[in-house]
Order: C-alpha cells, then sequence, then structure tokens
C-alpha cells in the first residue's frame, strides 16, 4: 500500500480538508523527498489551469521524485489543450440526453448522477485527475475541464471531501501501469480498412518493439485520437492519402515538434505520381517513358500512339495498391479511358507497359534498404492485384535478404528515395535484362507478418522502433 500525501496552496485548505497527511505545497517542495520513505502517491489538488503554476510544479517534482501523482504532467497539458477529440459512443450520448443537467462534476472517475457514470468513468480513465467538470453541448460534442475546490460550492464540497477521504485510504497496486516509459507514441490505423498497410499482429509487434526502445505505443484511429501533440511520435500504419486525415493528422504532429513517420512531406510527394515521375526525371531517376497529358484531344492521342506502343499504361495522379491503373489496348480504348480519368483529374499519366512476372518492393528506412520483397503478378493479371478478381486478388511473395538484391535494383531504390525524403518507404521497381526501372515510391509500404518480415523476423520491427527512437534522441538534444 503506498503511503498517500494531499498537497494543497494554502494552510487553510490543509484545515479545511482535515485529512491526514495532508500538507501545503511549499511543505512537499521544501521537505521532500525523505529519506527511506515508503513509496508515495500524491493527490495534488493545487490550481493547474497556469503553466509553471504551483500545481504545475507539484505533479512536475512528483515525477522526478518517483511518487505516483494525480494528475500527471500530461494529463495536467492534454486538459490544457485546445481541444479534446473524446470517443464516445453514439448510445453514451443519446443516455446523455435524459440527464438532469447538461453539466457534471467528477471526482475520482464519480459522480452523483448515474446517467453520468460511464461517460466519467470513461474520461477518467483516459485523464485520471482529481477534479474534472464534464459539459455537454447541444452538438452532442462533449467539453472536459480540469477544475479546483475553489469552484465548488458547499454541497459538491462535501461531495468531493466524501470520495477524497475513501480514494486517500484505497490501496494501489503498483504494477507494470505504473512504469512510465520515456516517450509516448501513437500507432494510427483504420480497422475499416480493406487492405491496411499493416495486419494486426503486425501492429501487436510494433508495440512490442516499441515497448523495448523505451516507447510505449498506443494503438489509435483517427476517431479516438485524442490531441496528437500529446505525444512525442506518431506512427502512421493507415492508408495515406492528401486531401485525407492521414495528411492532416501528419501536419499537425510536425508542427507541435512531434517525431511522424511518415512525414506530411513525404505523403505530399508519394502520394501523386506526376510529382513522383517529374521528379525522377530531373534526378535521373531510372523509370519508364512516361508522359503527362492534360486532354484527350487528337494531337494528344497522336503524340501518344508516336511515343509508345500498344498497350499503355495510364494512371490517375493518385492511387494505391494498383487502384487507378489501367491498361488500354487500342485507340478507342485510349480514348474512352482518358475521358473518364480527365473527368476526375486535370492530369493523367501515360506510361509505356513492360510485363515482368514479378515486381520488386525495397523497403527503405532513412535512407537505407532494410527488407527486399518480390511481388509476383496476379493470376491471369498483369498486376500484383487484381480488384475485380474475388478469388485470386493478388500474387504470391518472395522475400529475400537484401544483400541478394540485384545492384541495379538496389541502387536505383535508393536513388529514388534521396527525391522524397529520409522516411518509411516503399520501392516498387521492374527489373528486365539487368536493368532497374522504378514505378513509384510508397510512403507508407505494406508490413505484414509472414510477407515482408519473413527474413528478419522480430528484428524488422525493431528497426523500424530503433529509428523513432534514434529521432526522439536527437529531438531532446535540439531542445536543450
Amino acid at each position: 500500500m503506498l503511503k498517500t500525501l494531499i498537497v494543497v496552496e494554502s494552510a487553510a485548505l490543509v484545515e479545511e480538508i482535515g485529512l491526514a497527511n495532508t500538507l501545503t505545497f511549499e511543505r512537499y517542495l521544501q521537505e521532500y523527498p525523505k529519506r527511506d520513505e515508503p513509496k508515495t502517491r500524491i493527490i495534488n489538488l493545487c490550481n493547474t489551469e497556469q503553466y509553471l503554476s504551483k500545481g504545475y510544479y507539484c505533479s512536475l517534482l512528483a515525477e522526478a521524485r518517483k511518487h505516483v501523482v494525480q494528475p500527471t504532467v500530461k494529463s495536467i497539458n492534454a486538459l490544457r489543450a485546445e481541444t479534446l477529440d473524446l470517443n464516445f459512443t453514439t448510445k453514451q450520448l443519446a443516455d446523455l440526453a435524459k440527464a438532469s443537467s447538461d453539466e457534471a462534476w467528477v471526482f475520482f472517475g464519480k459522480t452523483e448522477d448515474a446517467i453520468w457514470q460511464k461517460v466519467a468513468q470513461h474520461v477518467y480513465r483516459k485523464f485520471p485527475v482529481p477534479i474534472l467538470r464534464l459539459t455537454r453541448a447541444e452538438t452532442g460534442q462533449m467539453t472536459v475541464v480540469q477544475g479546483s475546490m475553489s469552484e465548488l460550492d458547499d454541497t459538491t464540497k462535501a461531495a468531493f471531501l466524501e470520495q477524497l477521504k475513501s480514494h486517500a485510504e484505497s490501496t494501489w497496486h503498483i504494477g507494470q501501469s505504473a512504469k512510465h516509459a520515456r516517450w509516448e507514441m501513437a500507432i494510427l490505423v483504420d480497422p475499416n480498412e480493406p487492405s491496411p498497410p499493416s495486419d494486426k499482429d503486425a501492429i501487436a509487434k510494433f508495440v512490442k518493439a516499441a515497448r523495448k526502445h523505451g516507447i510505449h505505443a498506443e494503438v489509435k484511429t483517427a476517431e479516438t485520437m485524442e490531441d496528437v501533440s500529446q505525444y512525442d511520435a506518431l506512427f502512421i500504419r493507415q492508408t495515406t492519402a492528401i486531401d485525407h486525415v492521414t495528411y492532416k493528422l501528419a501536419s499537425k504532429a510536425e508542427s507541435k515538434g512531434v517525431v511522424v513517420i511518415d512525414d506530411a512531406t513525404s505523403i505530399l510527394r508519394c502520394c501523386n505520381k506526376v510529382f513522383l515521375h517529374d521528379s525522377f526525371s530531373y534526378n535521373k531517376v531510372p523509370t519508364l517513358k512516361t508522359v503527362t497529358v492534360s486532354d484527350k484531344e487528337a494531337a494528344t492521342l497522336e503524340l501518344l500512339e508516336a511515343t509508345f506502343t500498344y498497350p499503355m499504361v495510364l494512371k490517375m495522379p493518385e492511387g494505391s495498391f494498383s487502384r487507378g491503373v489501367f491498361k488500354v489496348k487500342d485507340k478507342a480504348e485510349l480514348e474512352a479511358r482518358l475521358a473518364e480519368l480527365l473527368a476526375e483529374s486535370a492530369l493523367v499519366l501515360v506510361q509505356e507497359f513492360l510485363y515482368t512476372e514479378y515486381d520488386w518492393r525495397i523497403g527503405v528506412l532513412n535512407g537505407r534498404a532494410i527488407f527486399a520483397c518480390r511481388y509476383f503478378m496476379a493470376r491471369n493479371h498483369w498486376q500484383i492485384y487484381n480488384h475485380n478478381s474475388k478469388r485470386f486478388n493478388s500474387g504470391g511473395w518472395e522475400t529475400l535478404p537484401t544483400f541478394e538484391v540485384p545492384r541495379a535494383v538496389l541502387e536505383a531504390a535508393l536513388k529514388a528515395c534521396k527525391v522524397i525524403g529520409k522516411g518509411l518507404y516503399g520501392v516498387d521497381i521492374k527489373e528486365l535484362n539487368g536493368k532497374a526501372y522504378v514505378i513509384e515510391v510508397n510512403d507508407n509500404p505494406s508490413i505484414e507478418t509472414k510477407v515482408e518480415d519473413a527474413y528478419l523476423g522480430d528484428e524488422l520491427y525493431m528497426q523500424i522502433m530503433a529509428e523513432f527512437q534514434r529521432r526522439l534522441e536527437l529531438r531532446g538534444k535540439d531542445n536543450d
């Protein structure tokens, strides 16, 4: 059982509370930690509304002194954020409409209004703070504010003191949950995504690897993500797009100093094939012959037929997992498909067709190849994915050590990534007669169990989390 100290701002509050081990902040500052003291927890009742206030320093010092404290500095900062995106169920919000009040006080996770209780527990699990005030707006949105004793009327204060006495006398068990990781990470996923970049087992391996590098990783969705600035790192394992929540979260996280893989610039560059092929051309990255068109006029069709032979490949600027990519076999098909695609996009890429039995996928992290796969074409299809087939929608694969990859393929992959940045990328490459042709660079490559990790196993996840650790260490030095 932990020794409990209740820290308040004034001697008057010590007297008003009337519980043993209640002391002022000044006493806590001067008299602790003590030699050979038992394991101690702190209930910090000082006002924490202002940054660098007594309440803020009380929690900060408690954590430095290895005291278990409520609220933690993390909770204080989170509740000071401009917005909090909490994941309430439709039923919870509907039940609250029946409550007698649109506001509830929550003391150590308890509230006197039974209708509010489930929501109160939900919030308290996220923010274990002594006093919380919840307010429901007509829109259904919830405001969560950290409260103080000075805001309570006599009746409410009596209810709080009763809960405080109960909480102070309760038993705390110190286990794994009490061990704080050095950093906090959010891993962004979409459980409803039909072809996610990582399966559930791979995500679990990322969480385990993160723990071994001093990182506490939480799996989050866009709906359950609290303010991203609460975290030290954001790892996006949801298919990215520019006009999408993934790009918005990456941008916001970076602006707050959060370490992000993959960063907003990588998303912006990789998600648009027009940028990729234009930059490949300027930087002499070996790739297939490609032309960008903006109309389907007769002159344009003549130019394409003079440049390419049939079949040709047409690509939408944005797309993933072989979506938005079409093969046309004659002029009529070319004109029809161009008309269809130009109705959605101002530009369309036209590329020479090159059939190979498989495509290389080289995984690159911070300019270094970390895995290599050969993805074979789907049965009776010219791509590795066939979205029109229910049974054989993808081909097989083979995972190899990177030192067995042909030199031309490896060099092309690394050169292509230099154009993008220093994130985690998957480079798709065709190889024919000893020559490599970069198809595209993916900012959010597939990493699934028994596929991309088939050679390295758990070491693949460890290498990625080691890169996060390296960046977090550098961030700390930059802030010194």
